[in-house]
């Protein structure tokens, strides 16, 4: 009989983590190898918002504080609510948790029952469904096809709701696939969930400020007031601040779910780091200028990378509206033979044999819950980006 827990029998680890380390290791042997898995800007963390850790080291405040986040902070995130999303909460309606993967984790663990269900919509960030099964609930999937722009309609969600669902994720815009969701896309969701008053709305708002062309980024809870009560609208620092090491998530929600969600952290982890919780403060309170900037990089990036992906025999990139993702198809290489002689027949075979034959690491798109497709991550060197895509053409043409 195992020692391990029977639950670990139902999860798998991050496919994103082990393509990042993966390529990590290849590097470390000596091959030339440009990684495109990880979810992390290339920009450094700005100034003001290290040089406000920096002073809550000199100044002391490196003490425990209450678990679920500091006045300060969440005095913060209540003005970001309140003047980004029109959303008006109060202290004990905030929670800050060491990361927005945390934040999601426990609400889930201080919300589901054997039998729960959790609507996902596909392709999906890799850690919701084993999340949901860690807590004892169960995933169901809501498929986005490559046909749909990779966005749930509103047709799809009403079917796949079961007096079962207790909880549908909603992320906009998309990891893997940078699609964003636009007000009237939201409105159409948001009048099937007023049909179920049974099932509450998370978000994953993560990427809200990484949008381009003009889009604007709206959450349920903002364009239907009436979900307000039964949604936990969950965001971070970690991406459009270029602070994915800090760790700090935080959601915004009902009273009662905060207050349960707390409770789980004081079990666990206790209180997020102390120090990047200040730095969290200057981020939210301070200049939001370099996010513009950063944007314009961002999108430039992902018109190159899209550009060059299309131009790849085999291949085809649909243009996103946000993040920094690019969600290609690779159906057109399924059949044919690699350079190593082996015959591609899924996404993971595409992505296997671009690793060994080009040195190019990607995610397959069979850990997202669709393909045959595969994630690239534009987050890093504009040069670095075309080289990939060179060998990725490179790649593609040398199919037979």
């Amino acid at each position: 009989m195992s020692f391990l827990a029977q639950s670990l029998s139902r999860v798998k680890p991050s496919a994103t983590i082990a393509v990042t380390n993966k390529a990590r290791e290849l590097k470390a042997a000596g091959r030339d190898v440009i990684g495109l898995g990880a979810g992390e800007p290339d920009f450094d963390t700005p100034d003001n918002i290290k040089e406000a850790a920096i002073r809550a080291i000199r100044e002391g405040k490196t003490k425990y504080t209450a678990v679920d986040g500091i006045p300060e902070l969440k005095a913060a995130i209540i003005d970001k609510f309140n003047r980004e999303n029109g959303l008006t909460y109060t202290q004990n309606q905030i929670t800050v948790g060491t990361g927005g993967k945390q934040v999601l984790y426990n609400a889930l663990m201080a919300t589901m029952n054997p039998g729960d269900e959790v609507l996902i919509p596909t392709p999906y960030w890799v850690s919701y469904p084993d999340m949901v099964l860690l807590a004892g609930g169960e995933p169901r999937f809501v498929e986005a096809s490559l046909e749909t722009g990779f966005k749930v309609t509103a047709e799809a969600l009403d079917a796949a709701i079961t007096p079962k669902t207790k909880w549908f994720i909603f992320n906009s815009p998309s990891n893997p696939s940078g699609a964003a969701y636009t007000r009237a896309e939201v409105r159409a969701i948001a009048d099937v969930l007023l049909k179920h008053p049974h099932v509450w709305v998370m978000t994953d708002d993560m990427y809200e400020h990484l949008v381009y062309d003009d889009f604007v980024f709206t959450t349920p809870a903002q364009v239907e007031p009436a979900l307000y009560e039964r949604t936990l609208t969950a965001n971070g620092v970690s991406k459009a601040y270029c602070m994915t090491g800090w760790r700090i998530g935080y959601a915004g929600g009902p009273a009662h779910l905060i207050k349960a969600m707390a409770m789980i952290q004081s079990q666990s982890t206790s209180n997020p780091n102390t120090i990047a919780q200040w730095a969290a403060v200057e981020a939210l309170n301070g200049p939001q200028d370099f996010i513009a900037r950063n944007n314009v990089v961002f999108k430039e990036r992902r018109d190159l990378v899209v550009s060059m992906l299309n131009q790849a025999r085999g291949l085809t990139c649909p243009t996103p509206e946000g993040a920094f993702y690019v969600y290609p198809s690779c159906s057109g290489t399924i059949g044919r033979t690699a350079p190593s002689g082996k015959v591609i027949g899924t996404d993971e075979d595409f992505v296997t044999e671009l690793l060994e034959a080009e040195g190019v690491a990607v995610v397959q798109g069979s850990a997202f819950g669709l393909g045959p497709n595969f994630r690239i991550s534009y987050a890093t060197a504009t040069s670095d980006l075309e080289e990939a895509c060179v060998r990725i053409q490179r790649f593609c043409g040398s199919l037979t």
